[in-house]
């Protein structure tokens, strides 16, 4: 079944590429696969714990808004950016412009995945809403002028950096069949077929890397479409599955198996790579959930018991949300003066909930640093 998924095509310039074949594949999927079967039936049972964790967080919220941004530092990373979840934490994305080139283009990611989840609302998943992504995603990056928002416009290739055309590693479509490809993937995907959702997600994000119509952010966009198909097709009620990590830890065997499906169709074993690692991340994120919520309970009790004011909880739920900041930027959150957040905090780091995270004499920074633990898992 090699040319199930496509065929490779000589140019005349002396390079191959790889035209895909339209989605679903032909002969269809085998759902009839044991193992694949076994891995639908768990990834369903596992997506529906996490969803199920979620809700009883006393504010979900928080846990989504932190999550994505550990997306965004994991998915980047991929990218070969450096920047970790601290340093978008402590620089803060409100300063975006005098940031290194590594935060903001993690930052983008960050607006990129809150527009896209907003846009859903209003518009599905589509060669619009993917444009309009990358365009965010690539804004005053080392990307920036690559075309952001549109499809590309030359032919590009896969390889090391030294590579060229004829020694890629590998080499998409030429433009015309790209569009054509694009146009194909979005009727697949607005199609009410019969196959499981979760089959589909797989099978989208490996065409679409297979198609490459960027010229720079592929790989971030096709990311970005598991969780937007997830959450368009009420699979998940909140954005919080990502298989970025899960791609991360497995690189080299994630890119074998976008080479087993091009050179030998093998939808099949892409497909069992993929749900496992929907349920290896949906573990991990109840995991996270379960462990937050636990959190949050020992230091509520915790602050009642010791201090017992209203505005210790207001800075204790403040730093879920913003696990390290200064006294200044927390009166200036709770609208309290100075030496009132000043107090909260001496209170709180004897109770062993903040710690000083700098030696600076002014404008110190305090860190929520138990909470971080538990955030930093698995990056």
């Amino acid at each position: 079944m090699e040319n199930r998924s496509g065929i490779y095509s000589p140019q005349p310039a002396g390079y191959t590429v790889f035209i895909p074949n339209p989605l679903p594949p032909n002969p269809p999927i085998n759902l009839n696969d044991i193992e694949l079967a076994k891995l639908l039936s768990e990834a369903n049972r596992e997506i529906g714990r996490l969803d199920g964790v979620a809700y009883i967080l006393p504010n979900p919220d928080l846990f989504v808004y932190m999550y994505i941004r550990k997306e965004a530092v994991l998915s980047s990373q991929i990218e070969g950016t450096q920047a970790s979840l601290i340093d978008i934490l402590e620089f803060g994305e409100e300063n975006i412009k005098s940031a290194p080139m590594d935060i903001k283009e993690t930052v983008n990611y960050i607006r990129a995945l809150d527009y896209g989840l907003e846009r859903l609302e209003s518009l599905p998943v589509s060669l619009r809403l993917i444009k309009e992504i990358h365009s965010i995603l690539l804004k005053g990056t080392r990307g920036g002028k690559r075309n952001p928002g549109e499809f590309r416009k030359i032919q590009n290739w896969i390889g090391p950096q030294d590579s060229g055309l004829n020694s890629a590693t590998f080499v998409p479509p030429p433009v015309p069949d790209m569009v054509k490809a694009m146009n194909d993937l979005e009727l697949f995907i607005h199609n009410e077929n019969a196959l499981p959702i979760l089959i589909k997600v797989g099978l989208v994000h490996c065409q679409f890397e297979t198609i490459h119509p960027f010229l720079d952010g592929n790989g971030r966009i096709g990311r970005l479409l598991i969780t937007f198909l997830l959450c368009q097709q009420k699979i998940i009620n909140s954005p919080l599955l990502y298989l970025s990590f899960y791609f991360k830890k497995n690189r080299t065997e994630y890119y074998d198996w976008l080479m087993k499906v091009r050179n030998k169709g093998d939808w099949e074993g892409w497909l069992k790579f993929f749900l496992k690692g929907i349920i290896e991340v949906s573990k991990q994120a109840t995991r996270t959930a379960r462990d937050i919520l636990e959190l949050q309970m020992k230091y509520k009790e915790k602050v009642i018991q010791s201090i017992n004011s209203p505005n210790a909880l207001r800075l204790l739920d403040l730093l879920y949300l913003k696990p390290i900041l200064t006294i200044t930027e927390a009166a200036n959150e709770l609208d309290l003066s100075y030496p009132a957040t000043s107090n909260l905090f001496e209170r709180l780091i004897s109770l062993g909930i903040l710690k000083e995270k700098t030696a600076r004499q002014r404008n110190k920074s305090f860190a929520f640093l138990d909470y971080l633990e538990i955030l930093n898992d698995k990056i």
